[in-house]
């Protein structure tokens, strides 16, 4: 078998352990895979199918799979026994440095047309700012009519080029744009939040694609108004985003330590800018997307505002990793507008398990055996 056969049966077998990839990512990859260059940033809706084709094809070419969120990362890892040599994974707030150190030649950006607009205003921006002079830029859209998307491409001033979705029921289109200047205006999408917590006031540094930009989020502020903790007392905040519970709870006693955790990169880099911000020296926040903390079974407290979405799978995984991290008699606080499943589990494993309604939010507390 030649080299060229031995490659595409390769890479077919890597995709086959995936999922189907998503019509925009398969677009993109389409259109990209023409496009030279040795350094190629990507981003990915599924699991990386595109970053892999480019990478399994294309030996010579070094390629930077940019993740936003650890769990997806990790979705992709567990599924692939082995990564294409040439394929480097990344989870940060920012696109990563190419392997040599400098720009990219080539980036794919894949998007839904249900996605965050700011959010993927603010990934555009960042990957045609990784873009060497004559570099590319490949971004696709799973929305044949669209106009937003190229209005945003259009805004950098570059030509935008269109490839139409060929196929019999268009269901995506992708646009390609060269290069050739600097960007005149670079856009600085971070927003601080200005709150108050008892006598204090903080300062919540956020991004778009944190949980909550721009504001602090109602059942935050439930929350931080149900927590009374003593001195020296070990915090454990699940999924925390921009972090306004944590920063909260820190400010209140410098002996209380907060751990807090996110699966989001952004999240955890913004809450650690605004520890730093306000002098808090008693929260660490740490990149996580399987609960997992040091000095289990030690927290007094862990809080939580799991998410509705996954069928309450992402909530149960919030929930065990609550009942490790707690000492026997520890309590774990939630808050929901969705309280039916925590009050059909809770009971079976977590003692005095209470519940009280506040404008909406359901507050629910349980304390490990």
């Amino acid at each position: 078998m030649d080299e060229t056969k031995q490659k595409l049966l390769t890479m077919a077998t890597l995709l086959e352990s995936l999922p189907p990839a998503r019509p925009a990512e398969l677009h993109a990859t389409s259109i990209a895979k023409n496009i030279s260059g040795k350094h190629v940033l990507a981003t990915t809706i599924g699991r990386g199918q595109a970053a892999i084709t480019i990478a399994e094809t294309q030996p010579e070419v070094n390629v930077s799979l940019w993740f936003h969120d650890q769990y997806q990362q990790q979705l992709l890892v567990r599924a692939l026994q082995e990564l294409p040599t040439q394929l480097s994974l990344y989870c940060e707030a920012d696109p990563p440095p190419s392997s040599h150190g400098g720009q990219y030649d080539l980036a794919i950006l894949p998007f839904f047309k249900s996605g965050e607009a700011e959010f993927t205003r603010d990934v555009l921006q960042s990957a045609f700012q990784s873009l060497a002079i004559g570099g590319h830029l490949v971004s696709a859209i799973d929305n044949p009519n669209d106009k937003w998307l190229r209005s945003q491409l259009a805004a950098t001033g570059e030509t935008v080029r269109v490839r139409s979705d060929s196929s019999e029921k268009p269901t995506t289109v992708c646009y390609i744009l060269q290069k050739t200047r600097p960007s005149k205006k670079v856009r600085d999408f971070t927003s601080k939040v200005v709150f108050r917590d008892g006598e204090r006031l903080l300062t919540a540094i956020t991004r778009p694609g944190v949980f909550a930009h721009r504001r602090i989020d109602p059942a935050a502020r439930h929350l931080l108004n149900a927590v009374d903790l003593a001195s020296g007392a070990h915090v454990l905040e699940i999924g925390c985003g921009s972090g306004c519970v944590s920063l909260g709870l820190a400010a209140r006693d410098s002996s209380i330590d907060v751990y807090a955790i996110d699966s989001s990169a952004r999240a955890v880099s913004c809450l650690q800018q605004s520890a730093a911000e306000n002098e808090l020296f008693n929260i660490t926040a740490s990149l996580e997307a399987q609960g997992a903390v040091p000095d289990l079974g030690c927290y007094d407290l862990v809080l939580a505002n799991p998410p509705y979405y996954s069928d309450f799978r992402i909530a149960e995984m919030f929930v065990e990793s609550a009942r490790a991290a707690l000492a026997p008699g520890g309590t774990l606080l939630l808050v929901t507008k969705q309280p039916v499943w925590y009050l059909e589990q809770l009971p079976r494993t977590w003692n005095d398990v209470a519940q009280e309604l506040v404008k909406g939010y359901h507050l629910i507390e349980a304390v490990r055996p």
